[in-house]
C-alpha cells in the first residue's frame, strides 16, 4: 500500500514539474504536412516536434475530404515561421498546440473553412463550436458533402475497414 502513495506522490509531483514546461509558447517552421491535424515544427532550437492540432480533428486520409483537408492546412503552414501554443503530450507522444501564423489561428482557420471538426471529446474552447456551425450553414469544406460523407473521423476511425 506505501508503494502505491509514493507512486502518487511521484506522479504529482512529476506533473507539477512537467506541466509548466508544456504550458509555453514554442517558434519553429512547418516542414512537414502530415494530414488536415498534424505537422511537424522545426523550432528555433533545431528539435523537430510532431504537431498535433488540438481541439480539432481533420478527416483521415481514407474518408471524404481527407486529402483536400491536408492540403488546405499545407497551405496555411507548411514552410512558414509559427508560433505554438502548447498544451501537452497526446499518447503518441505528439506535442499538442495551438499553432498561430502571424495573427492567424490556424486550428480555428481549419474549422471555419470546413476542413476540420471540432474534436469535441477534447475541446477546450467553445468559440470553435461556432465556426464549425457557421461552416456547416455555408456548406463550406466537407460540409458540402452529402450528410451520408459527413461521419467525423472519430467514429470514422472505429469503423471496419471493410465497411469504408
Amino acid at each position: 500500500m506505501r508503494a502505491i502513495y509514493t507512486f502518487v506522490i511521484f506522479l504529482l509531483i512529476l506533473n507539477f514539474t512537467i506541466s509548466p514546461a508544456l504550458a509555453e509558447k514554442i517558434l519553429g517552421r512547418v516542414v512537414g504536412v502530415h494530414d488536415g491535424d498534424t505537422i511537424t515544427v522545426l523550432t528555433t532550437d533545431r528539435q523537430s516536434l510532431r504537431t498535433r492540432l488540438v481541439g480539432i480533428d481533420a478527416p483521415e486520409f481514407d474518408q471524404p475530404y481527407g486529402t483536400p483537408a491536408k492540403q488546405a492546412l499545407s497551405g496555411l503552414v507548411f514552410g512558414k515561421d509559427v508560433a505554438l501554443d502548447v498544451t501537452g503530450l497526446d499518447r503518441y507522444g505528439r506535442t499538442l498546440a495551438r499553432v498561430f501564423y502571424r495573427n492567424l489561428d490556424v486550428n480555428a482557420e481549419m474549422v471555419r473553412l470546413g476542413y476540420a471538426w471540432v474534436y469535441r471529446l477534447y475541446m477546450t474552447d467553445e468559440t470553435l463550436l461556432g465556426l464549425e456551425l457557421a461552416a456547416r450553414a455555408a456548406k463550406r469544406g466537407l460540409w458540402s458533402l452529402s450528410e451520408p460523407k459527413q461521419v467525423p473521423p472519430w467514429e470514422w476511425r472505429r469503423q471496419p475497414h471493410s465497411f469504408r
